[in-house]
């Protein structure tokens, strides 16, 4: 992969120690976060990106914390760090790492067994995103992450013409690969997530004439 996506995946909080530079399977299975990710805010039809809370419930912790950003601007930032940038399943619009194989093509594996009967059927499964970039119609897949809003899984195929920056593509749950939409490549779609420095400034400056 870019140097531009590790150096990205390490100031969104991950772990690039273990990355070789062998293959694009063994670097991405290799890397591991211990936080969450949220979301930039961003201009909507319906609000400007600093009219929105950046994270749900960032507001109320604020402030209930108000007092302390007056007295102690660092002492509240850091916890207010350690409460939102970490493994919480609390749902609050986070994407979660999660760097899994998923291999139903692949015979003698787990996800053969129970997803290959689905994804040889065109009436269950549409690769056509996919194969459209890879010109494969078996790929094996690393999902990236998994996610509270639509789509909630978002995986890379390993056989992407790109591996120094591959594309992401997205599914549901509740259409599991019957619909899948092209994300873009993974280094942009890194950079629509904050850094907890990215999140500091967003609110810092919504901080400068507020008054709880």
């Amino acid at each position: 992969m870019k140097q531009s996506i590790l150096n990205r995946i390490q100031a969104l909080g991950g772990d690039i120690s273990k990355v070789k530079g062998t293959s694009l399977q063994e670097d991405l299975l290799s890397i591991t976060f211990n936080t969450v990710l949220y979301e930039k805010p961003e201009d909507t039809p319906w609000a400007k990106a600093d009219e929105e809370e950046p994270i749900y419930g960032l507001g109320e912790w604020v402030d209930t914390h108000f007092k302390l950003y007056k007295s102690d601007k660092k002492a509240f930032y850091d916890k207010m760090i350690a409460e939102f940038y970490c493994l919480t399943e609390e749902p609050r619009g986070q994407h979660f790492w999660v760097a899994n194989l998923f291999t139903p093509f692949k015979e003698g594996t787990a996800d053969y067994e129970e997803w290959y009967d689905d994804f040889s059927e065109e009436e269950f499964v549409d690769l056509t995103e996919i194969t459209k970039l890879t010109s494969n119609k078996t790929p094996d897949f690393i999902q990236l992450f998994y996610t509270y809003s639509y789509p909630d899984h978002l995986y890379i195929a390993l056989s992407d013409p790109n591996p120094e920056n591959p594309t992401l593509f997205g599914t549901d749950h509740e259409v599991f690969f019957s619909e899948v939409d092209n994300m873009g490549c993974l280094e942009d779609y890194l950079n629509t997530l904050m850094t907890p420095e990215e999140l500091i400034d967003v609110v810092e400056k919504a901080l400068v004439d507020y008054k709880p």
